[in-house]
Parts: structure tokens; C-alpha cells; sequence
């Protein structure tokens, strides 16, 4: 009986796979190598770097473990970037005493008239100082989670030419998604540095950064947007 062309096909291709060399019994597995950095460039002609919430108040509701790493990466962008000549915006949340911009009925910040913090003038909302702004940096304050809600921020952009957002943040789920929602939609190149971002929830903060932020946004670790920012300042 002849055999049909698929199913010969199918034969071979089996008989391909048990005559490849097996790894001898016991034998190590090959060593795990870390994936180079990719090379990436963008328009630093056109960019600027926003730093957001990375307020007192913000920093200590993540382990104590994490927050040294985060503000050392953090840091360090910050140096390169101000070494590039890169525009730096920081967005923070702060409302004035007693609350007036939250409403009840706000699930996210109801709670917040009652604990006092994220306050105007209060030490919790303030810039943690390892990466305080400089003069000439611009803070833009927000009454609600993203960057362009209730803030001049579009308007920053526009009249300085901003086409490229470099983004780090607290929270991934907050701050971070929601800004990068709005910018999408608003047309602009995003770049999210993913482990210079932080989230309560580090199960969450994978899943933003390897299933939703790739949609909208280039995701790159803090390593590759430094070569990034050194290659165009050679």
C-alpha cells in the first residue's frame, strides 16, 4: 500500500530526531548563560527621562530589601541621564491638608485621609533624597494614579518638543500602567525600564512587564538603557 506524501514526510522527520546524539547519562547540563544586552537605540534629541513617585511615603510600603536595589538603579540612570542632557521630570501624588481633591468614592485614595500620608509639605511626600530632583529638573504634582491625570504634563511635553518617554516608577501596577496607557494613546515612543520600576506585587509586576508593556511600550533593563544613553553621548 503506498504510503501518503504527509505521512512519509512525517516518518522521516522522526526517524531525523532519534538519530540525533543523545548527552550521555549523567552528564551536567550545559551552563546557563544570561542573554547579551541587546543593543537599542532612540531620539535623545526628543526624550525625557519621568521619574515617578519615588516618594518617602511610596518607597516604604515595599520590603526593605527592595528598596536600596531600586534606588541604586534608579540613581544611576539619573547620573547618565543628566549627563546626556536628557530633560527630567519627576511626577509625584500629594494632596492638600484635608483631602479635598478625594472623593469617597474613590476605592484607590479613600483610605488615604485617614492614614495622613501623601500630604503636601509632609516628609512622606517627599522625594526620597538618593534621588531628589536638581535645578532644572521639573515636578509635576498629580491628584490621581497616572502621570497625565490632573497635571500640566502633556502640556510640559508639547512646548519642549517631547516625543520619547523613558519611564521608572512605583508602582508597575500604578503610576507605571497608567502612564503608559495614556501616553500610548497620546502617540508617543515609550521605553519602560523594568527593573527600575517596583510593584507590591512582584507577581503582577512580571506579568505587566512581559505580557502588557510589550504592547505598547520597548521594555529594557536599566543596563540597556544606559549603553543606550552612553552610545549617544560618544
Amino acid at each position: 500500500m503506498r504510503i501518503p506524501a504527509r505521512s512519509a514526510l512525517l516518518s522521516l522527520a522522526w526517524l531525523a530526531l532519534l538519530s540525533l546524539p543523545r548527552p550521555a547519562a549523567g552528564a551536567p547540563d550545559a551552563p546557563h548563560q544570561s542573554p547579551p544586552v541587546q543593543a537599542f537605540s532612540f531620539d535623545r534629541e526628543h526624550a525625557a527621562l519621568l521619574v515617578m513617585d519615588f516618594e518617602n511615603d511610596i518607597l516604604a510600603m515595599l520590603p526593605e530589601k527592595a528598596q536600596g536595589p531600586l534606588l541604586d538603579r534608579a540613581s544611576a540612570i539619573l547620573k547618565e541621564a543628566r549627563a546626556a542632557r536628557l530633560p527630567i521630570i519627576y511626577v509625584v501624588v500629594r494632596f492638600r491638608d484635608g483631602y479635598p481633591e478625594l472623593s469617597p468614592q474613590n476605592k484607590r485614595f479613600s483610605a488615604l485621609k485617614a492614614s495622613g500620608r501623601l500630604r503636601e509639605g509632609s516628609p512622606g511626600a517627599e522625594i526620597h533624597g538618593r534621588v531628589a530632583p536638581q535645578a532644572g529638573d521639573i515636578v509635576v504634582t498629580k491628584r490621581r494614579v497616572g502621570a497625565f491625570s490632573t497635571t500640566d504634563l502633556e502640556s510640559i511635553l508639547r512646548a519642549n518638543h517631547i516625543t520619547t518617554l523613558a519611564m521608572i516608577g512605583i508602582s508597575t501596577s500604578g503610576v507605571v500602567l497608567s502612564t503608559v496607557r495614556w501616553a500610548s494613546d497620546l502617540d508617543y515612543q515609550l521605553l519602560v525600564v523594568g527593573d527600575a520600576c517596583a510593584d507590591f506585587d512582584d507577581e503582577v509586576h512580571r506579568v505587566l512587564m512581559e505580557k502588557v508593556f510589550p504592547g505598547q511600550a520597548t521594555v529594557l533593563t536599566t543596563e540597556a538603557f544606559l549603553q543606550a544613553l552612553e552610545a549617544k553621548a560618544k
